[in-house]
């Protein structure tokens, strides 16, 4: 059962974590020699990130937890602020960091981001079975099991989020029936794997210059991307008033609604009229996921608004509101993470992070080939492992221009989510022995 945290009142837990924040950030801007030092080898968004976890791992704050009521019944409870953070302020951040977006730019990038992401998609599917077998070698009991409780049947929910998302996850559990009880085992390993791996992530960005030398990378295009975006900004800039500011909150907020209502309504319409769509083995049931209609409604407001004189309030600070959004994400992201789960269970721990070195280890080989910056490399990972939840916030942590750079890529992530992780779990069954 897990342990009841200190702090089970959102208001509360969000307090603490906004507190996290305002520490980053007040510390980041200290010029003492200490803090100059620290930040020089941790970045702040990595920190934003880890404190939460901490909090965490300390009891003191947890997005899950059982308790037992008057009846001695076990009632599950849980955090809203990762709810509230996923479904309202990171839709609402992709609409105010993209009414400045540059969409010929982003096309002008060149086709290394989506090189970088089959690449890191590629990687899972052939990580899978790999992982199964370097294991086995070791311990040959973590990657057996037989019918419903075969272990093949519970990685094949992983490679279905980390190469889609969480509808992908649903759809391959749906497909594979691995067992229910045994289920919480796989998602363990999901969280703490794919949040170990962007917390390198994060890291490698505060090397991302040096990494790009390394690679013999020619990141012109990105930067050039970056320079534009950032005259503009600079050109329409001024002082903003109140009404600037409600505006801009006024357009995010909308659009959040807007696209909360079209998802839902999408997602209804495809689940009760199409068959295909409302069976979850079929690999055509992630588009039924009112979250990625929600991103895919919200990024396309926010394009569509780039070419009215929306994209002026760029120079009121839309951008920034937005990535305030994304660092209280972030924050929601890293109070996932409960960094003493990493012991719980070895073995498959172990299965993830082989898993996951393969993955890392095949997007290095090619972007060394291609000399793709380092960006394209962690976005088109995070895109593959994370989803639309956080490859928008690894793009933006890089610059706000491109962040739909990380959201376009995370779609299309949800498209072949399923058939890939489907021909994984192919593999992974004939690794097995099964």
């Amino acid at each position: 059962m897990n342990t009841i945290p200190y702090f089970t009142d959102d208001t509360i837990v969000f307090g603490i974590l906004l507190l996290c924040l305002g520490l980053v950030f007040y510390t980041a801007k200290l010029q003492t020699p200490f803090w100059k030092t620290f930040y020089k080898f941790v970045p702040a968004l990595l920190l934003c990130y880890l404190l939460p976890a901490i909090f965490n791992s300390l009891g003191i704050i947890a997005p899950h937890w059982e308790e037992i009521n008057t009846d001695g019944e076990t009632i599950e409870k849980s955090s809203n602020v990762y709810y509230v953070a996923s479904r309202y302020l990171l839709p609402a951040s992709l609409v105010l960091m993209t009414l400045s977006i540059d969409l010929k730019g982003i096309f002008n990038l060149g086709p290394k981001a989506l090189i970088m992401f089959l690449t890191g998609t590629l990687g899972i599917i052939i990580g899978g079975p790999l992982a199964i077998l370097l294991i086995a070698t070791v311990s040959p009991e973590t990657v057996g099991g037989a019918g419903f409780d075969a272990v093949w049947r519970g990685l094949a929910t992983l490679a279905g989020s980390w190469i889609g998302g969480g509808a992908n996850q649903a759809a391959m559990l749906e497909i594979y029936k691995y067992n229910p009880d045994k289920y919480g085992g796989m998602v363990l390993v999901d969280i703490v794997v794919a949040n170990l791996w962007m917390a390198i992530l994060l890291i490698g960005i505060g090397k991302s210059n040096r990494i790009d030398r390394w690679l013999k990378a020619d990141n012109s295009a990105i930067e050039a991307l970056k320079q534009k975006v950032s005259g503009f900004s600079e050109k329409i800039t001024r002082n903003p008033s109140l009404t600037d500011y409600m505006i801009m909150i006024s357009i995010a907020f909308v659009a959040v609604g807007i696209a909360h209502w079209g998802a839902n309504g999408i997602s209804s319409f495809l689940s009760s009229n199409f068959e295909s769509f409302n069976d979850k083995s079929s690999s055509l049931s992630s588009f039924t996921s009112q979250f990625f209609w929600m991103i895919t409604i919200a990024t396309a407001i926010g394009i569509l608004l780039s070419y009215t004189k929306a994209k002026n309030y760029e120079g009121a600070g839309a951008s920034k509101i937005g990535s305030i959004f994304i660092y209280i994400l972030v924050a929601t992201i890293g109070m996932k993470m409960d960094l003493g789960m990493v012991l719980e269970n070895p073995g498959l721990i172990a299965i993830g992070l082989v898993w996951m070195s393969i993955h890392a280890g095949l997007l290095i080989l090619v972007a060394k080939l291609i000399k793709a910056p380092y960006f394209f490399m962690a976005v088109g990972s995070q895109a593959n492992v994370g989803g639309a939840a956080s490859a928008p916030v690894v793009a933006a942590a890089f610059h706000p221009s491109l962040t739909t750079v990380g959201v376009l890529l995370a779609v299309f992530g949800y498209v072949v989510g399923t058939y890939g992780a489907i021909f994984c779990t192919i593999l992974m069954q004939v690794a097995s022995g099964s």
